[in-house]
């Protein structure tokens, strides 16, 4: 059975997610920081274990928010968890009447992010040696 749980502040599930594929997996020095505090946070159960995770939170531009830290362990891959992350965080910012979702994607999952409907913008630069890309997506209704 597949549960979404959502808390602003970072929960010790998604640490914990985050910790296993940012910093041990993808080797991320960085990897937490203030934002964490303020964030939305949400993390994806099976069965009751926690397999993925993302984060959102209101940029400087009104009815911008930014999702970042969208992470799925290892053994919880090719079920589809990170795009149900995606949709659960639009369906819930949309609720809001938030207008664009913006992101840093590594430039590795470019082409997951297309398939959700975001665009690329700007030149690749790198974050901890890692190219990413800007992307965004308008939500509409």
């Amino acid at each position: 059975m597949i549960q979404m749980h959502m808390q602003q502040g970072l929960s010790q599930d998604a640490r914990i997610i985050r910790q296993e594929v940012f910093v041990e997996e993808q080797g991320f020095h960085h990897e937490f920081d203030e934002i964490d505090s303020r964030a939305w946070h949400l993390v994806l159960y099976e069965n009751e274990q926690a397999a993925g995770c993302c984060r959102f939170f209101s940029s400087d531009q009104p009815g911008v928010y930014i999702l970042g830290r969208l992470a799925v362990r290892k053994s919880f891959r090719g079920r589809q968890y990170g795009e149900q992350l995606v949709r659960e965080a639009e369906a819930w910012l949309r609720g809001r009447q938030v207008k664009r979702l913006a992101l840093s994607a590594q430039v590795r999952v470019r082409p997951f992010y297309e398939k959700l409907g975001f665009t690329a913008s700007g030149d690749e630069y790198l974050d901890e040696y890692c190219p990413h890309i800007h992307m965004e997506k308008e939500l509409g209704k």
